[in-house]
């Protein structure tokens, strides 16, 4: 399945995201939502859609690690880790590794650390790939509610003028498993 089928698709998602808006996105378990993680303004359009706050960090999807390397301190990885982290992607596991001094604190949170993964999801792979970098990518839901896995749901929580880009689901049943890239513990599991 091609998820770009037009060039005037990929023309309106990028727009969209260049304008600092915020699209909805089929993931491995459920819909998300995503930006541009180095708008503020369309950072904290996300947040207020899900009444969510800035201080508990958001997660940066990626298509490659390499698109991931200007928000994270590759050099604060401890070797003895590296090899589990980078040998479970593209994959279901988001990494809370170190983050780079210029890592934006409205994708940090109130934390040293950010998390990062890269998806094995073809949708959003080609997502990162079309713009160039990684997307934020969080559940497509208000903070409390049920995540939304179709179009439906994902119109009765927000707004129906919210672009969401055509796919499927990829079959997981939980959300991305989360992990310490310095300790390796679970943080939350799938």
């Amino acid at each position: 399945m091609k998820l770009l089928s037009t060039i005037k698709d990929a023309e309106l998602i990028m727009q969209t995201l260049q304008q600092g808006e915020v699209i909805a996105y089929p993931t491995e378990a459920v819909l998300g939502l995503g930006c541009d993680p180095d708008n503020k303004d369309a950072v904290h359009k996300l947040l207020e859609l899900k009444k969510r706050s800035v201080d508990k960090g958001l997660i940066l999807v990626a298509k490659t690690y390499s698109q991931l390397l200007p928000y994270v301190d590759d050099a604060k990885i401890p070797m003895y880790m590296r090899t589990e982290i980078f040998s479970s992607w593209p994959g279901p596991v988001t990494w809370l590794l170190p983050a780079a001094k210029q890592a934006p604190k409205w994708v940090t949170g109130d934390s040293d650390f950010i998390a990062v993964r890269v998806s094995q999801h073809l949708v959003v792979s080609q997502l990162c790939e079309l713009f160039g970098k990684p997307l934020i990518s969080t559940s497509a839901n208000v903070s409390g509610l049920k995540p939304a896995i179709n179009a439906e749901q994902l119109y009765q929580q927000f707004n129906k003028t919210l672009l969401l880009v055509d796919g499927i689901l990829g079959g997981a049943n939980k959300p991305s498993q989360i992990r310490h890239g310095i300790s390796g513990q679970t943080i939350r599991d799938n």
